[in-house]
């Protein structure tokens, strides 16, 4: 059995997964991202505690046994730029590369945006099939590439992860060499009208990230590397999980340190400026973090079969509210939060070991993440502060 099939029997089913998830470019087949050749490195700001509790559902809960409980590897706060909170636990550490799971969909959004900057997409409102083989009449022939942007092209798709037959487990098992990334995206099927169901749908990103092979002419771990490793001051290496081809694993794949993870938060949070350079245009910031759509505003898209409370962008999940939070969100309990109204990026690198056991609020926590990281932001409100040593 090879260490891929091995991993993925371990996924969802309770074991604990944090040994795993520090050293997945050490056990699967990558491609690398050098760090930049002008690293940047935050600043270093007055120290903050963590909340000791945060209110989910009606319950006041403890922060500390929610991080326990969930296997948390990192937790980063930043404030305006600057490190206020760095904590690493079991296998996490500053210079370990994690899993992000989904939280790479939001990094292949920003690609997308720049290629569209670079004049090698032409317009996001072309059919994606205008770029990328698909088979005539499969779900992704003839729509647009801002519907798979926003999880809205009718494909047929099941993100169950309960669920050993499911389409997300069917894509995960390419990566174990039954057919090829780029197969997959190019025969799936269609089910509802495009861009009338945001239907949470891992094969949407991996369409995407054929696009932009396509569109550019060049694999995905150079164009990133390119445009936001090397801008961003990217600290450590960083590496894509790739299929038997050297195809990039775009939906998930992605694998860095939580400071490297929190650039382009930080990014995001200042329009797609950072470092003085404008690396993500500033209108493509802003579209991808709105919900622009009746059936992509919170509780309207989609996971498995239950609706979701948060809102969806190109990308991008967004929480109901007034403050114009947003965040990528991966499974096991990755997020990248930030709000932009108290100038805050947060990381959390997690392996919750009941994930994707079952697909309620319950065992996944996806919910009741983003609560715990509102409290966080919030308690700027209020905590004072203290000079780091």
């Amino acid at each position: 059995m090879t260490q891929v099939n091995m991993i993925e029997l371990a996924l969802f089913t309770g074991q604990a997964q944090y040994g795993n998830f520090c050293r997945y470019k050490d056990i699967l087949p990558v491609s690398c991202m050098a760090a930049s050749s002008a690293p940047y490195a935050f600043a270093d700001g007055p120290a903050i505690a963590l909340p000791k509790t945060y209110r989910f559902e009606g319950e006041e809960k403890s922060t500390e046994a929610f991080l326990a409980d969930t296997d948390t590897s990192a937790v980063l706060v930043l404030k305006d730029g600057a490190v206020v909170h760095e904590l690493y636990r079991l296998t996490g550490g500053r210079d370990v590369q994690w899993i992000s799971w989904s939280v790479a969909k939001s990094f292949i959004s920003a690609l997308v945006g720049i290629a569209l900057a670079d004049g090698a997409i032409r317009s996001i409102d072309e059919a994606i099939s205008d770029y990328v083989t698909v088979e005539p009449g499969s779900a992704y022939d003839g729509v647009s590439i801002r519907d798979v942007l926003q999880m809205s092209s009718g494909a047929r798709w099941s993100e169950d992860y309960s669920d050993p037959g499911s389409d997300v487990m069917r894509l995960g098992a390419t990566m174990a060499g039954v057919m090829t990334l780029d197969t997959f995206v190019a025969t799936m099927v269609p089910e509802s009208k495009p861009g009338t169901v945001c239907r949470y749908n891992s094969g949407e990103t991996q369409a995407l990230g054929a696009l932009l092979v396509k569109a550019t002419g060049r694999s995905l771990t150079d164009y990133m590397h390119e445009k936001l490793v090397e801008p961003l001051g990217f600290e450590a290496d960083a590496y894509w999980l790739v299929d038997g081809t050297g195809m990039e694993m775009a939906f998930g794949g992605l694998n860095m340190t939580a400071r490297d993870f929190a650039k382009l938060g930080e990014l995001y949070r200042n329009s797609g400026l950072l470092n003085r350079r404008q690396i993500v245009p500033e209108d493509w910031v802003k579209a991808s973090l709105r919900a622009d759509a009746p059936h992509l505003q919170p509780g309207q898209p989609i996971l498995a079969d239950h609706s979701f409370d948060l809102g969806y962008g190109y990308q991008w999940w967004l929480p109901d509210g007034e403050r114009g939070e947003f965040s990528a969100i991966g499974i096991y309990n990755q997020l990248v939060y930030v709000d932009p109204s108290r100038g805050v990026t947060i990381v959390k690198l997690s392996a919750n070991p009941a994930y994707g056991t079952t697909m309620e609020e319950g065992t996944n926590r996806e919910l009741e993440n983003i609560a715990l990281l509102r409290a966080i932001a919030a308690a700027f409100d209020t905590i004072p502060t203290t000079p780091l040593a």
